[in-house]
């Protein structure tokens, strides 16, 4: 009994913590080693009985001391219970007899000092692993806020998938919606029903209509179809619902099973947990309460083994969960890694193939590019051999016809002396009398050798060019591109000049271009008829007309030539009159010789032809030796009724034959088209002029044709004409044709926003375009360009700037070119102006009077709004009326005074004094004051009439024009020109005095 008391007692005491649960059990273990000592004892009393008393000292002692320092370290008084014993021990020992020495007192005192060490042992590792405990479920709860927190972060991207997909899913449906192509969920319900009966019918053989038509009813009411299509949606939403509702209930037994499965583990947990407490209280309650201590006890007893064997497991089994979290996150970790490695190593792959693609691809192409460039210039070099071979093989005795451009000032007659060496009369067909375009006539050997019979008879010349080839230029200003493309085409020129007016401004800019270009010409002091009483002498020698003249008219002939002779020596050229010409003059290239012509009765013709032929075949022989490289050249590009697009081309040497593979150069790239026809006007025609061509199979240069092919629309006047040879490659005569478009890409370059511009040749359109962006002040942009009739299409596209705010750039400047009925009543109803003219200076007369008046209307419009810069002091001595309205005389100090400038005085915080109404000087009204002006003005205030001058503002204030940032910006639009530098200068003054950004 007293060992269940003693028991129940320290039982009590250890429930004020909870490590008596490891004491309790480390009590059981030492029962068994009392039982052995009392054996010890019993053997003890019998040797030594007064050892007994010793050791009952010495054990109580050493007990007390091992359990009050135990008990000390986990907080506990030591009072009561420690007396209760020390009674029992002293009866013990009394029983057991005495004495036992001091060789009893120290094994004893040993062993339970080993004892107490080896709980406060056990104690500190329990705290240490107590605290490890703690430090693990710290770290937990850190991992478990990171995971938490991972989720939280994958649930937001989630649901903003979730969210964009949403968004995504309503723009589809909108834009569906407004295809007409959206349909519900019932909508889709019914079509896959239909679709499904329609598979069920073809699975059964029964004949389904493919499309199109009404379908069988098969004996059923009309509006049964709509009853079955309800019935059928009806049933496909029960059995819809019922799918649904099958998938909840299996989901939420799959979930209550898992719960289940949860709470049955969490029980069986929970009981071995129970199990183990159980069995610890037992064992502590089946111990002794105090014989223990004073009992000899071994280190490695097998409870305590077992004690640090169940602590160690307890240790290992609250890890095992955390190692296992840990080792499920390292392994879905490290698969999540793999998967990545394999998902950047299946990308790196499939981007390594595509680049090793991409470089097969580029070291194909540069190897193609290689060989190409290879063959293009092998195929150079041939050509170039070939050329070299074909130079060589010149002779002096193949002479080809020279090219003579005839060039001057407009209406001196040049198109009329070719007329009446050709016995034509283009001049008179053309649209004001005047050239509008670049032509070409060819005169045959024999038609020469009938225009100088007469003179050759004295002459005495043996003439063996082939024929003569002549180009007849524009003399208007506008065209000097096209004076400029046949003064570069030319081997010799007749520089027409009018002898009543002498040098004028075209004939200046064609000297400079022939001296420019070296090339040799001749002057035609052309209007020789028009001498005073000059009598007629039809197509003869112009000496043996001059023979027959009265001495006055000779005069006044060498009055005029001479003046002439002084004019071209003003412009460095020397020159006298043909016959007057010494050897020394022949020799000397500077020299020019004059032929006194006329154009209208024929004087003079033959000398000019004859004189043209000498120096042909006397100095320029050299370089009309005929040669096989083709050498032609673009002249125009125009549309021919029943022809379609053609070209005028000049071909000065080699050949040209129907079927070759022709190369042109366009805007767009060189464009290669096989000839189709090689026309030609009868000898002695003008090619402008329409007649009956003749055909030929092949053309020797020098002679002008009129090419026919595909694909000729955007080919540039004046560029080159190459044809691919059997040994040449195409590439190389592709980049050969391509190498000057640089200067015609300038010329034939448009805006965003402007006028179109259409003519009926491209050097036309060349000329239009030249005059739009350099003569006109300020240019006029064009933002399309065409060549031909007007269509409609030509006007919807222009129509296009009134939609961009530029209204005055809705038009169409039409040259030499038919309107459409359509596209003129088109153009009425998209507001679209279509000016047309056959004269090209007589359109740019019209456009430029439709610019001054939209000019001056928008200048109208915006007089309101602009305000002139101005300063004007009061002269006190002239204050007529000081209020409502304020009559005063000023003076103007800067600037521009205009009728309805505001004026204001900066000084006075910018009173606003009035707005000027009038102007008057000596007693006459006026729109402007210029500065130093004094005049006598009106200014009248609305807003405030009560201002009086002398009350808020006196002469000694100065009165200054009230500017905006508004009135600037429409000074600057639409009054540039009307204001001087210095003007400009002091609204820059009063931009600082207004405070105007």
């Amino acid at each position: 009994m007293g060992k269940k008391k003693g028991g129940k007692k320290q039982q009590q005491a250890a429930a004020a913590d909870d490590d008596w649960d490891i004491l309790n059990e480390a009590a059981a273990a030492n029962t068994e080693a009392t039982v052995d000592d009392d054996v010890v004892k019993k053997e003890e009393e019998v040797v030594a009985p007064a050892a007994a008393a010793a050791e009952n000292n010495a054990s109580s002692g050493g007990s007390m001391d091992a359990a009050a320092a135990f008990l000390a370290a986990q907080g506990i008084a030591t009072d009561g219970g420690g007396e209760k014993k020390d009674n029992k021990k002293k009866k013990k020992k009394k029983k057991g007899g005495g004495g036992g020495g001091d060789k009893a007192d120290k094994p004893a005192d040993e062993k339970i000092s080993a004892k107490g060490k080896l709980i406060a042992e056990r104690m500190r590792l329990q705290r240490e692993a107590e605290e490890k405990r703690l430090a693990e479920e710290e770290a937990e709860r850190k991992r478990i806020e990171e995971i938490e927190r991972k989720e939280k972060e994958e649930a937001d991207r989630i649901q903003a998938e979730k969210d964009r997909k949403k968004q995504k899913q309503k723009e589809k449906i909108e834009r569906q919606k407004k295809e007409g192509t959206y349909m519900t969920k019932k909508q889709k319900q019914q079509a896959a029903l239909a679709q499904q009966r329609l598979e069920a019918m073809k699975a059964a053989g029964m004949d389904v209509p493919s499309g199109g038509g009404k379908k069988p009813a098969y004996g059923k009411k009309k509006g049964s179809s709509v009853e079955d299509k309800e019935d059928e949606a009806e049933e496909a939403r029960k059995k819809a619902q019922a799918e649904a509702k099958k998938r909840a209930e299996e989901e939420a037994k799959k979930l209550a099973e898992e719960k289940r499965l949860e709470e049955e583990r969490l029980a069986e947990e929970a009981r071995k947990n129970a199990e183990e407490e159980d069995d610890a209280k037992d064992d502590w309650e089946d111990s002794d309460s105090g014989d223990e201590w004073d009992a000899d006890s071994d280190a490695s007893g097998p409870k305590l083994d077992a004690l640090e064997k169940r602590l160690k497991q307890t240790s290992i089994d609250d890890s095992d969960d955390d190692e296992d979290l840990i080792e499920k996150e390292k392994r879905l970790e490290r698969e999540r890694l793999a998967e990545l490695g394999k998902v950047r190593a299946e990308r790196e792959r499939i981007e390594e193939e595509k680049m090793a693609e991409l470089r097969a691809r580029e070291e194909e192409e540069n190897r193609q590019l290689l060989l190409l460039t290879q063959k293009r210039e092998e195929g150079k070099k041939r050509r170039l051999e070939q050329e070299k071979a074909n130079l060589e093989a010149r002779t002096r005795d193949d002479l080809r016809c020279p090219i003579v451009v005839i060039m001057g000032h407009v209406d001196t007659g040049k198109t009329k002396l070719l007329d009446k060496i050709r016995k034509t009369n283009v001049q008179e067909g053309e649209a004001g009398g005047i050239t509008q375009q670049i032509g070409a006539t060819y005169f045959e050997k024999k038609t020469l050798l009938t225009q100088t019979e007469k003179l050759n008879e004295t002459e005495k010349f043996n003439l063996t060019l082939p024929g003569m080839l002549v180009i007849d230029t524009p003399g208007h200003e506008s065209f000097t591109n096209l004076r400029s493309r046949g003064s570069s085409l030319c081997d010799v020129a007749i520089l027409v000049v009018d002898l009543m007016h002498g040098l004028e401004q075209q004939t200046i800019e064609s000297l400079t271009m022939l001296r420019k270009r070296g090339t040799p010409f001749v002057v035609a002091l052309n209007k020789i008829d028009r001498c005073y009483d000059w009598k007629t002498c039809k197509d003869t020698p112009i000496r043996d007309a001059l023979k027959v003249q009265s001495e006055g008219t000779v005069q006044e002939f060498r009055s005029r030539a001479d003046s002439a002779k002084l004019q071209l020596q003003e412009q460095g050229v020397n020159s006298n009159i043909y016959w007057e010409m010494g050897d020394e003059d022949w020799t000397n290239s500077d020299f020019v010789p004059l032929v006194p012509t006329s154009a209208i009765t024929g004087e003079g013709v033959q000398d000019i032809l004859l004189l043209l032929c000498q120096i042909a075949q006397r100095k320029l022989w050299r370089q009309l030796m005929w040669c096989a490289n083709l050498q032609a050249t673009v002249l125009e590009v125009k549309a021919i009724d029943g022809l379609g697009m053609t070209v005028d081309v000049l071909v000065v040497n080699g050949y040209l034959r129907e079927g070759d593979k022709a190369v042109f150069c366009t805007l767009d790239g060189p464009v290669v088209t096989e000839i189709r026809g090689l026309l030609t006007p009868p000898p002695s025609r003008e090619m402008r002029v329409k007649s009956e061509y003749i055909h030929h199979k092949e053309i020797k240069g020098a002679l002008g044709v009129k090419l026919i092919g595909n694909g000729l629309e955007k080919v540039m006047a004046g560029t080159p004409v190459m044809v691919v040879g059997e040994y040449d490659e195409e590439e190389d005569i592709k980049q050969e044709v391509m190498s000057d478009l640089s200067r015609l890409q300038d010329k034939l370059s448009t805006d965003k926003k402007g006028v179109m511009v259409q003519a009926s040749t491209l050097g036309a359109l060349e000329a239009l375009l030249q005059f739009l962006r350099e003569e006109t002040k300020p240019p006029i942009p064009v933002s399309a360009i065409g060549i031909g009739t007007i269509h409609k299409r030509d006007v919807t596209k222009i129509s296009i700037m009134n939609e961009k705010g530029c209204p005055e750039y809705a038009t169409v400047l039409a040259f030499d070119v038919p309107v459409e009925r359509d596209a003129r009543e088109h153009a009425n109803d998209v507001n679209v102006r279509i000016f047309t003219a056959d004269i090209i200076y007589h359109l740019f007369d019209q456009f430029t009077r439709f610019m001054e008046q939209l000019t001056e209307k928008r200048r109208e419009d915006a007089a309101g709004i602009a305000v002139f810069p101005s300063i004007v002091k009061i002269l006190p001595q002239h204050v007529f009326n000081q209020k409502d309205p304020i009559i005063v005389g000023v003076e103007v100090v800067e600037g521009i005074l205009k009728v309805g400038t505001p004026l204001c005085v900066p000084s006075l915080g910018g009173l606003t004094v009035g707005v000027v109404t009038s102007i008057e000087c000596n007693g006459r009204e006026q729109e402007t004051a210029k500065k130093g002006s004094s005049v006598a003005i009106k200014i009248v205030n609305e807003t405030n009439p009560t201002i009086t001058y002398g009350r808020q503002f006196d002469a000694s204030h100065s009165l200054y024009s009230q500017l905006s940032r508004a009135s600037i910006d429409a000074l600057k639009l639409h009054f540039k020109d009307k204001l001087e530098n210095e003007d400009w200068r002091l609204v820059v003054k009063l931009k600082k005095v207004f405070g105007i950004i």
